[in-house]
């Protein structure tokens, strides 16, 4: 009998310890990036966030990596998304930017291009995407690997490739917005309809509700001393030339201007919520993940500039939309159930002409301009035409049947291209790639520009413009991409579940997001993975 009891004793004990000892998980894992946000807007417009918004609660409750940095050029929203997700660089995931020069095809092959899928929930080719073009998982498919499917991922964004690279190819669903017809599509690769809640969202029509509710600065706009004066000709006069912004023009007609109005942002954090209440995301034990891109920074901060009132009024309101964000996985979820990181796929350049008009150096060149000038100079001298095809992500790309079947010397070819580049007052260095490791560059630059590289999707010769220089397609706004500071110093919070609260200020990178939440969930990190594990961030 006593003998019994003691088997029995252990058994409960052994069975206590079992369960002690059981894979602790959040219920729901909530990636949040803002397309375009430098780090330093965490503290620019820290006295004016509300105390009750997301960025205060996120800096103050939760972990700040002070000194993330991206770790590969150029600098594009699909790169950023793909890396944050992936834990990898580009030379690695195969998405090399926005778009991209494929070798063999011999076209602009654009980064979730997939003409093998349609449209789910609209007639127009918007849906016609998936993650195809991306080599490696992402840590959405590896949660989903470890849970043999269980868990649900959804990646959702204004833009495709925000919705769709995040969540990876074993996703769920990801879904982005048709600004042909103002509603949130998907694609075959995830569906063949949409489901009943995506359908009820879109009849809402909330764009129409936004465009009649107009842009004005969420408080009186003498306050936005942090920011240039309203009206500045180097701005892009979108909407008009000054607040308050009239937008009922647009009603019915123009679904697209949403996207430069921080409501682009209300859009989006409203299907969120509809996403996580109709999946019943986080509503189990098994993690859940959900990605989230809020695209319109990245539409305002390149149409106005990082330095004018609608950026700064743009990070005031998504201060808020955060805020409620996190009330409401507080109220669906439950507080301390859920893991949230921010951050961003790419910083931004100044308006060249705001630092001109400051006394600072800044330009643009017209590459498009130049590529033309380039090429009629290369026909006079070889007779063929177009031998530069390409002139994305600040590399040149060229037309290698054509110079293969004249037979050219494409040394010389090359060593033409060079000089007259040289030339431009904003390129700084230019230099063939095959001469990547050799030319003098420091190494940190170096660094970036391999990690940016993958050949069949790389042009033949790479440029880098002048600080604050930028390659422009008009005279108003600006844009990002290279390994500037400005480019690549990125926030990097961590909250809830699992997270410490502090801060660190050495160097962390962009590809350390996805094996850090690898060892938060005891994972496998992504099969491209290269970053390391942010220890400081975990209990």
């Amino acid at each position: 009998m006593r003998r019994l009891s003691a088997i029995f004793l252990f058994t409960i004990c052994s069975a206590t310890v079992h369960a002690q000892q059981s894979i602790q998980r959040p219920k729901l894992v909530v990636g949040i990036v803002l397309d375009q946000m430098r780090w330093d807007y965490l503290y620019r417009y820290y006295d004016r966030y509300a105390a009750n918004g997301g960025f205060k609660r996120l800096m103050n409750q939760g972990f700040s990596c002070e000194n993330t940095m991206i770790p590969y050029t150029p600098t594009y929203t699909a790169c950023g998304h793909s890396t944050i997700y992936t834990g990898s660089v580009p030379a690695l995931t195969g998405i090399t930017g926005n778009n991209w020069w494929d070798r063999e095809k011999m076209r602009s092959v654009y980064c979730t291009e997939d003409n093998s899928v349609s449209t789910v929930g609209s007639s127009s080719s918007a849906g016609k995407q998936s993650p195809s073009n991306m080599f490696t998982t992402t840590i959405c498919d590896e949660l989903r690997i470890a849970t043999n499917y269980q868990a649900k991922v959804i990646g959702i964004s204004i833009k495709d490739r925000g919705g769709i690279l995040p969540a990876g190819h074993s996703a769920n669903a990801a879904y982005w917005y048709d600004n042909n017809v103002g509603k949130w599509i998907s694609s075959t690769y995830y569906m063949n309809e949409l489901p009943a809640w995506v359908n009820s969202f879109n009849d809402q029509k909330l764009v129409d509700n936004y465009y009649k509710q107009g842009w004005n600065t969420l408080y009186p706009v003498s306050t936005y001393t942090q920011s240039t004066a309203d009206e500045k000709t180097y701005e892009n006069s979108l909407f008009g030339k000054q607040f308050p912004y009239d937008l009922s023009a647009y009603i019915g007609k123009d679904y697209g201007k949403i996207s430069t109005t921080p409501m682009g942002n209300s859009l989006t954090a409203a299907f969120a919520k509809a996403a996580v209440t109709a999946e019943k995301l986080g509503a189990d034990n098994i993690t859940d993940f959900l990605a989230i891109s809020f695209s319109s920074p990245d539409y305002i901060g390149h149409s106005f500039g990082p330095n004018s009132i609608e950026a700064e009024d743009g990070f005031l309101r998504i201060d808020k939309e955060l805020g409620d964000l996190l009330n409401f996985l507080d109220s669906k979820v439950g507080k301390g159930q859920y893991t949230v990181f921010l951050s961003a796929d790419h910083g931004v350049a100044p308006i060249p002409e705001y630092m001109t008009e400051n006394k600072m150096p800044g330009g643009r060149i017209f590459m498009n301009e130049v590529t033309k000038e380039l090429n009629k100079k290369l026909k006079e001298q070889f007779n063929i035409g177009n031998i530069v095809v390409y002139d994305d992500n600040y590399q040149v790309a060229l037309n290698h049947p054509a110079i293969d079947s004249a037979k050219l010397d494409k040394k010389l070819i090359t060593d033409i291209i060079v000089a007259h580049l040289s030339k431009e007052p904003g390129i700084g260095q230019v230099f063939p790639l095959d001469e990547l490791n050799t030319v003098p560059l420091p190494a940190t630059v170096r660094k970036m520009l391999n990690n940016g590289y993958y050949k069949k999707r790389s042009g033949d010769i790479q440029f880098l413009l002048k600080p604050n220089y930028i390659d422009a397609w008009s005279k108003t706004g600006t844009t990002h991409g290279l390994w500037n500071p400005y480019d690549t110093h990125i926030p990097l919070l961590w909250y809830g579940w699992g997270i410490k609260k502090g801060k660190t200020n050495r160097e962390t990178y962009m590809t350390d997001i996805a094996p850090t939440i690898a060892a938060l969930l005891h994972i496998q990190m992504p099969n491209g993975s290269i970053g390391q594990v942010i220890t400081e961030v975990m209990k």
